[in-house]
């Protein structure tokens, strides 16, 4: 069988968090503050994602200086604008930006300003769908996206919001090649940190080579569980993993291969049983894989291409 990326990449996984914030904007912490903590809790690197929006003067957070030889952090922003289908504004997380990063443009809309931050070199993601109620109509306006944000540990601890995989499993089987990320949003007022992170597999801690990587797809996500290797050979699939009580893979339509029990660190599937089933009309383009721990929490592959394989 043959090991997909990016377990197949070269390098090693660092673990981040691209979604936080400090008092530059409605953080509780200073930046200082946040940087240490993800330090403390084992991070490799992190980005303050500031509200990008007059209230809090368009700050892009300069973290820079905490940087070190085994600690780093990404450059960026949530950026703002009007407005989604219900009326919200749109929440955007854009890691690598620069610092001078220009304000918003008169009149500049959610797809525009996601452009502009994209063609000014970020890694873009769609925020927290379910907090806002993005529609499918939302989530296709923003055409210049990398990711969607999955995971949002402080939309899921406040407010029982937290997923973003009902947009982005629809976003797939409509054919968007888009990716997965999970994240905090911490503000550090309530236990919204150290919940969802990436795992970035790169050459070294280097920011440029954390945002190739990014963009590349070259991440898993996860709230506590691991996955250490995918691999597929036609339509034969194994998977490893730490322990865990299930590794599934499912799909763009109702089919899905499981293995449970306890503490189990490995499965192996026949991926033709997805495409069984008197229920199913129509082959899905891709599969993706969840592992899922005895306390509920989850480790999650990006999508994987049936004819990006082939």
């Amino acid at each position: 069988m043959s090991l997909l990326a990016p377990f197949a990449a070269p390098g090693r996984f660092w673990r981040g968090n691209l979604h936080t914030h400090s008092n530059l904007s409605d953080g509780a912490l200073e930046p200082g503050q946040v940087v240490d903590a993800y330090k403390n809790a084992g991070y490799d690197f992190m980005q303050l994602s500031e509200h990008f929006i007059d209230h809090f003067g368009y700050p892009i957070a300069d973290t820079r200086n905490f940087r070190s030889n085994n600690f780093t952090t990404l450059i960026g922003a949530e950026l703002h604008a009007p407005e989604t289908a219900v009326g919200e504004l749109w929440h955007i997380v854009a890691a690598g930006l620069p610092l001078d990063f220009p304000r918003n443009l008169e009149g500049e809309t959610g797809a525009k300003v996601a452009a502009r931050a994209r063609e000014a070199g970020a890694f873009i993601g769609i925020a927290h769908p379910a907090w806002s109620q993005l529609t499918m109509e939302d989530g296709r306006a923003i055409a210049s996206a990398h990711a969607v944000e999955i995971y949002n540990q402080g939309c899921a601890v406040e407010n029982d919001r937290g997923d973003g995989w009902y947009l982005l499993d629809q976003m797939l089987t409509e054919g968007n090649r888009l990716t997965a990320f999970a994240t905090d949003d911490a503000h550090f007022k309530t236990p919204d940190h150290f919940g969802g992170w990436v795992h970035v597999k790169a050459e070294s801690l280097d920011p440029d080579a954390l945002l190739q990587s990014l963009k590349a797809g070259l991440y898993y996500s996860s709230m506590g569980p691991q996955i250490h290797g995918i691999e597929i050979e036609g339509k034969e699939n194994a998977i490893a993993t730490s322990p865990v009580d299930t590794i599934t893979v499912i799909c763009g339509n109702s089919r899905s291969a499981v293995r449970s029990g306890k503490a189990i660190t490995d499965a192996s599937f026949d991926l033709k049983r997805l495409e069984q089933g008197w229920l199913m009309r129509r082959k899905s383009p891709w599969v993706r894989v969840v592992a899922i721990d005895h306390a509920g929490k989850r480790a999650w592959s990006n999508p994987i291409w049936w004819d990006e394989l082939r």
